[in-house]
């Protein structure tokens, strides 16, 4: 319907600034996880603490950064404000079309919020540091060429100094090169995939939405520029309609305006009046 389309439309990334944000977000992600990198992280080289460590620095800095996202988006407030309030009953009937509203906003605010954690899972995937210091432990077998006779724990301890190269005998020199190649090789590949996969869903996703727009491209741009227009003019009538209520109200109680002609010497004349605050002076 056009009203399902028009409530839609605003919520739609199509703004070269929104771009230019996005490109923000991810420049700022993939130098703070170079700082964070340099200065933080440091794999303990010990069994059952490398996974835990490395998964920890792979995915809690992605998801607050997925929280972060949601809170400082204003259409996620706009979203769930009142939403269980009783007065909200009965404002929108059709409870489909709800649904259908909800989910649509629901999934410009997550696009949004997914910039920084993609790319911090990205950026930290191809460095490689991370998954070599979570997954060392547990290489294969036949990467490992000295001892064959040592026990499975003995293995798994020697594999998880592996990231630690000052713990390394240099008899394992070798091996130790032969598994950090390894496993850099898988990271990276992981990252190149997801990198791969994000950038696919989000071109397919806004071919289908242009697909299955009712608009034309440049009635697209006409609404656009609406709806800039729309918003920014709302503010500022939002803004100068609470200064002018405010300044009613604020008239009414002491008599005068601050910043008004004869406003000092008429600032004192409700305090002087009051039989209750004259009598504490």
């Amino acid at each position: 319907s056009p009203f399902f389309f028009l409530f839609f439309f605003p919520l739609v990334p199509h703004h070269a600034s929104v771009v230019v944000a996005n490109a923000i977000i991810a420049i700022l992600t993939i130098g703070g996880q170079q700082l964070f990198s340099f200065f933080t992280f440091s794999c303990p080289c010990h069994v059952g603490q490398n996974l835990i460590y490395g998964l920890a620095f792979l995915g809690v800095p992605a998801l607050i950064l997925l929280l972060v996202g949601y809170a400082l988006n204003n259409r996620t407030w706009r979203l769930v404000t009142g939403k269980i309030s009783p007065f909200q009953e009965g404002t929108m009937p059709n409870r489909l079309l709800q649904c259908k509203l909800t989910c649509f906003v629901l999934c410009s605010i997550t696009g949004r919020a997914l910039v920084a954690p993609v790319t911090w899972l990205a950026v930290t995937l191809i460095n490689g540091s991370y998954y070599v210091c979570a997954m060392s432990e547990y290489v294969s077998v036949h990467y490992y060429g000295a001892n064959p006779n040592v026990t499975a724990s003995e293995r798994r301890r020697i594999l998880a100094e592996f990231p630690c190269s000052q713990l390394v005998p240099l008899e394992l020199t070798r091996a130790r090169d032969e598994v950090i190649l390894l496993l850099r090789y898988q990271s990276q590949v992981a990252g190149w995939l997801l990198i791969a996969v994000v950038v696919i869903t989000v071109f397919l996703s806004y071919c289908l939405a242009s697909c299955f727009s009712p608009l034309s491209f440049l009635h697209f741009r006409y609404w656009s520029s609406y709806v800039h227009n729309e918003q920014q003019l709302f503010d500022e009538a939002t803004d100068q309609h609470s200064r002018l209520y405010a300044m009613q109200h604020v008239k009414k109680f002491f008599g005068f305006v601050p910043g008004s002609e004869n406003s000092e010497n008429r600032k004192y004349l409700k305090i002087d009046e009051d039989p209750v605050i004259r009598t504490q002076l």
